[in-house]
């Protein structure tokens, strides 16, 4: 691939064929009648740059890929119009599934994905840096596969940041807790990946609140703390806020972090101050997440939304 000016690079380190099923109802010991079905190239990595593309930001996805799902997934992932890089794997590439009812209850079921081996780590790091000179932010998305060291995203932080790019990361557990101590720009976990790392449960505002300013003092820059159709809970420059959506009917939630992150950063690259941007990211989560299937959002349905989301400063 010809080298090309880059303003937003994501790594999506275990991408998936993501099998997306819609059911009239999730009861419990009951039946329900399957009423669509969807297959895509899926990866919070892959999301996101499907949702800066879709807003005319430049992008470039970074994925492994391999066996006969990779070539569904590269088939798929080459028709959604932005540049990515496959980084070639001997095994074969996971597939997740999704149900979701008319209610926007939601099932998933991921696999574990593919064993990486050393070279090919290495394949997949030396894609990354390749890139960062060309880069305005670097999106690490997503858990890792089996294989790859919890540090992975630490080193690639240290290294976008000698390189003056900023730092996205959206992972859990210890990849989480190792990528904090580079001092990422922003983290964005959701409310059950910020529970596991802090070991306590978050229930009520005040404990999001403290939740956000502990991963902060952890070593992230900034936190974004993800709370679904609540909004977010945000830790950034001295200050926490509540970034909170109007009430949505929710039809299918699959992705809504995704938007949420991506439009944040697309928010930023045009020249919103932090706060603002989290509310246009917290207005893509919620107006993709009225839409069926794994959709995201139009900047038109985007801005309607956003006109309705509140920014609170609590402290």
């Amino acid at each position: 691939m010809d080298r090309i000016d880059l303003l937003i690079v994501t790594l999506t380190a275990n991408p998936a064929i993501d099998q997306n099923f819609a059911t009239d109802r999730l009861a419990f010991d009951d039946r329900s009648y399957l009423q669509e079905r969807s297959e895509a190239a899926g990866g919070r990595g892959i999301n996101a740059s499907l949702v800066l593309h879709s807003l005319g930001v430049e992008t470039l996805a970074i994925a492994p890929c391999g066996g006969p799902a990779g070539d569904r997934f590269e088939v798929r992932l080459r028709g959604y119009g932005f540049p990515v890089e496959l980084v070639p794997i001997r095994h074969e590439l996971r597939t997740n599934y999704a149900i979701t009812d008319r209610q926007g209850l939601t099932v998933k079921l991921d696999e574990l994905g593919p064993a990486l081996d050393h070279d090919e780590i290495k394949q997949m790091e030396s894609a990354v840096l390749r890139r960062l000179a060309g880069a305005e932010w670097l999106m690490l998305c997503g858990s890792l596969p089996p294989g790859v060291p919890t540090d992975f995203y630490r080193r690639l932080i240290a290294e976008a940041t000698a390189a003056n790019v900023q730092t996205l990361l959206d992972a859990g557990g210890a990849p989480l807790l190792d990528g904090l101590e580079a001092h990422p720009t922003v983290v964005a976990p959701n409310q059950l990946e910020a529970e596991r790392i802090l070991d306590r449960a978050l229930v009520i505002r005040t404990h999001f609140h403290e939740a956000a300013e502990q991963i902060r003092a952890m070593g992230a820059q900034s936190v974004i703390l993800s709370l679904g159709g609540r909004g977010a809970v945000v830790a950034h420059d001295g200050a926490v806020a509540e970034v909170i959506p109007p009430r949505i009917d929710a039809v299918c939630p699959i992705g809504a972090g995704d938007a949420l992150n991506a439009a944040f950063v697309w928010a930023i690259t045009q020249g919103n101050e932090f706060f603002e941007a989290v509310r246009w990211g917290v207005a893509a989560g919620s107006a993709s997440a009225r839409l069926p299937g794994l959709s995201f959002a139009s900047l038109d349905q985007i801005r309607e939304i956003y006109a309705e989301v509140e920014l609170r400063i609590v402290s």
